[in-house]
């Protein structure tokens, strides 16, 4: 049987203190991630708004939940209670449905802008220009219950990992970039969100301080 509390723990020794785990517990029972509490860990992410819904009900309310995977806009209004950080804005719309649900529920709510940096088109983000087009919106700057807290991104599929790191090194150099300009002075944008199983190393090695990681922690995760 899977000791996933030792997953945890060997992982944790792996990587630099200055950079937070995300537990990815999708497909994963709720009693694995509340064994995973119990020894002390609190952030968890989930890429399915439905699941994400029916764990944070049935765990402890200290867990922070990321929502990691696609999140459509009129599915916002469901985790804005409770979420901790949404890794994947690619849209104004998506941003102004956030800043409505968040003042609905009186809280500010955290996400990052995910940047398209890989070679696949099948992935979801912004480029580097809707990005700045997005941060120079007088639309986005008047929003007060949606707070930008860094970037999120996903490297392209591939056991090269020279592409890897170098689709890494872009991310780095655009959050490197946003924080001498549109965010200049504010603390706050901070995260950098960018590694998984197979790639965290790498991601670290370029600057991540958050990575997502899922399967060596919970073991493979079910394909349906």
């Amino acid at each position: 049987m899977m000791n996933i509390k030792a997953n945890l723990e060997q992982l944790k020794k792996r990587i630099p203190e200055h950079v937070d785990l995300v537990a990815v517990s999708k497909t994963k029972p709720a009693h694995m991630v509340r064994e995973l509490f119990e020894a002390g860990h609190l952030d968890f992410g989930e890429n399915k708004v439905q699941e994400l819904v029916e764990k944070q009900q049935e765990l402890p309310q200290e867990i922070r939940w990321h929502m990691i995977g696609h999140l459509q806009s009129n599915k916002v209004k469901y985790i804005a209670p409770f979420v901790h950080l949404v890794h994947g804005v690619d849209s104004l719309k998506l941003l102004r449905m956030l800043d409505k649900e968040g003042r609905k529920n009186e809280r500010q709510i955290n996400c990052l802008l995910q940047v398209h940096i890989a070679k696949e088109t099948s992935k979801f983000g912004l480029s580097e220009e809707e990005l700045d087009s997005i941060l120079d919106s007088e639309e986005f700057r008047k929003m007060e219950f949606v707070k930008v807290r860094g970037l999120m991104g996903m490297a392209t599929f591939t056991d090269n990992s020279e592409v890897v790191r170098e689709e890494f090194r872009n991310l780095k150099r655009i959050f490197e970039k946003l924080k001498s300009t549109h965010y200049r002075s504010q603390p706050g944008f901070s995260v950098l969100s960018m590694g998984m199983s197979d790639d965290y190393q790498l991601a670290i090695e370029e600057g991540s301080n958050m990575i997502r990681v899922g399967s060596l922690v919970f073991g493979p995760r079910k394909t349906t």
